[in-house]
Parts: C-alpha cells; structure tokens; sequence
C-alpha cells in the first residue's frame, strides 16, 4: 500500500524544477492503514509560497485514486522528530572528520556498552557507501523483514541495527549520487520499527556531506560524538567536524570526544603502553574546544578480533571492554546535564 502511495507522490514536482517532492525528500513519515493515509511534506524554507498549493495538490491527487488523504505541512526548522522516532529519546550522530579512525568500531562498542548499562539501544548505519555494522555484528547476509508498517530491524547483541548492507549483495558497490543516499537514509530512519529506545546512534559517514545534512534536517539531534585517533591529521580533522555541528544552521551540540587508538598495549605486558600515533592528542583538543573526554580506547588484538567475527570487544572483560564502558558512562552523564529531555536519561 505504501509503495502505491509513494508512486503517486512521485508524480508531483516542485514548482520551477524537474524534480518531484519524493525526489527531494521532502515527504517523510508516510503511514498507509488500509484507505487512510497520513504524511509530512518537510519544506526547507520557512513559509514556503507553494506549501499550501502542494499540499491541497498532494491530497487531492491521492483522494482521486481512492484515498483518504492527510497531509501536514512542515518547515525543517520546526521539525523534531520523524513519527517512527517518537518513542526514542536520543539520537546521537557518531562523526569523524577522516577515515580509519574506528568510527564504526566505536559506535558498535558503544552500543554495546550502553545495553550492558541496561539501556534499550539502536544504530542506523548512515554510511551507505560503506557500510560495516552488519559486519561488526556478525550479521552479514541477513535481510530484516520488511512489514506494512516499515522495516523490522535486525537485532544483535541488544542492539537493533538497520543498514543499508542489509540490502545490498555482499561486495556490490553502491554507486548512488548525494540524493539518493540521503533518501536512503531518510528511509532507515522513517521506516524502521525502533519501538522504545533510550538511544540511536548514528554512524555517519567520514567528513562532511548531504548525509550529515539530511540528518539534521530530518532528526532532532540530542547531540553529535566526534572520533578521532591522537594523530595531528586526525585531529585537524576532527576540528572540522565539531566546526560543522557547531555552524549557525546546523547547532548541534557536540557531546565530547572519543579518542580511538590511544596506545597500543600487548595482552601479555597489559601494564604496558606505546603511544603509535601520538599521545594525549584528542585530550588536547577536548580541553582547547571545551568539551569532554569521553574516553581514550586502548588498540588490543581483541578489538580487531571483535570485529572481524561479528562479536564487539565491549561484550568481554579486558582493558576495552572497560574504556567503552566508561566512555558510555561520560555520554549518559554528558545528556543528563544538557536542559530537557536529557534529563530523563540516568545511569542505572
């Protein structure tokens, strides 16, 4: 029913371009029950000329093929939440300003640790052109069951994951360009069944792009964690992703930083630290940013281990599976400061 609806939408185009409003994401939260359908028509600029026509157009069109139609207009900056997010109280963008920096590796330990702190907990893997969740969670190959309400995530470990390697054949390239991953994203977010969680986390992917501004527009963010390694390029980097969630326009708080790849210690001398990539770097540039550390990782073999068989460090004892305990510690710590609905999140 859905599909049939979003054919139809498809067919009305934005005044002035050649593109529908589908095309543009601006149709969001779309519900079908039955003849009943509801949705959002998200327009960027705050009282659109055309919001009104394009919704009286929108609906009549629907109601010419038999439907009950609903629309609800919305500007990006009044929108909080897409309806499939109404039961989850953060959602959390994990950024890095590079590649290699274990961002991904981060964000699954993270998870991980939050479940372990008995918290209910999501990712949506944003990095559509190179996705690693599914094999971060031994999940490779699985297809989440696809329903009338939306897609039912896949579930690991605690956590619920929706990926767009999900979809997508083992090694195939996605060759998409910027609108077509933003709309892939959009509908990971809208479409997925996330019920109750205490947090979502984001994995973006690296750097700055129209997937970082999709979520923006399409989410209110509780906050952004950036993830950098203590090297120089890293860091200079990672500056520039704090820069960006912090720009007029975006303002996105960011919650801290998490340095990965802080030392290096041998599981046979565990009382021993080399410093391959610099030390103390990203401690640095938390305190020059005034913002918190909320953790320095360890590199240990069981992380790469971890990874490569779908089982996240975070679930075993060792000097990681405590860093990332303690860094979701610090987050949790970090929102329950913040004024509003980070209160209502405490460490249990």
């Amino acid at each position: 029913m859905q599909e049939r609806v979003k054919e139809l939408l498809a067919r009305v185009v934005y005044p002035g371009t050649s593109k529908s409003l589908a095309a543009l994401g601006m149709v969001q939260a779309l519900r079908a029950e039955g003849r009943e359908v509801s949705f959002r028509l998200v327009f960027t600029r705050s009282g659109d000329p055309f919001a009104s026509s394009l919704k009286g157009k929108c609906e009549a069109l629907l109601r010419e093929h038999g439907y009950a139609a609903r629309a609800e207009v919305v500007f990006a900056g009044d929108l909080e939440r897409p309806l499939s997010l109404e039961r989850v109280r953060h959602v959390v963008a994990i950024s890095s300003g590079k590649g290699g920096v274990g961002k991904s590796t981060v964000t699954s330990n993270l998870a991980v640790a939050l479940v372990g702190e008995g918290f209910r907990v999501g990712i949506v893997d944003a990095d559509i052109f190179g996705p690693s969740i599914p094999a971060m969670f031994g999940a490779e190959g699985v297809r989440p069951c696809v329903v009338e309400e939306g897609v039912e995530p896949v579930e690991r470990h605690g956590v619920k994951l929706l990926s767009i390697g999900f979809f997508a054949e083992p090694g195939a390239a996605t060759v998409w360009r910027g609108p077509m991953a933003s709309n892939a994203l959009r509908q990971m977010i809208e479409e997925g069944r996330w019920g109750e969680l205490d947090f979502l986390l984001v994995d973006l992917p690296p750097g700055t792009s129209d997937i970082h501004l999709t979520l923006v527009q399409a989410v209110a963010l509780s906050g952004a964690v950036v993830v950098s390694t203590p090297q120089r390029v890293a860091l200079a980097d990672a500056e520039r992703g704090i820069n960006m969630f912090e720009s007029p326009g975006i303002d996105v708080p960011v919650l801290g930083i998490v340095e990965n790849m802080s030392w290096f210690t041998p599981a046979e001398l565990p009382d021993h630290r080399y410093y391959l990539f610099g030390r103390e770097g990203a401690s640095r540039l938390a305190s020059s940013r005034g913002l918190p550390l909320l953790g320095q990782i360890p590199i240990v073999q069981g992380v790469m281990e971890g990874g490569e068989s779908g089982r996240p460090a975070a679930l075993d004892g060792g000097p990681v599976a405590g860093a990332f305990r303690e860094a979701s510690r610090r987050l949790v710590s970090v929102l329950a400061s913040l004024p509003g609905p980070g209160r209502r999140v405490r460490v249990k």
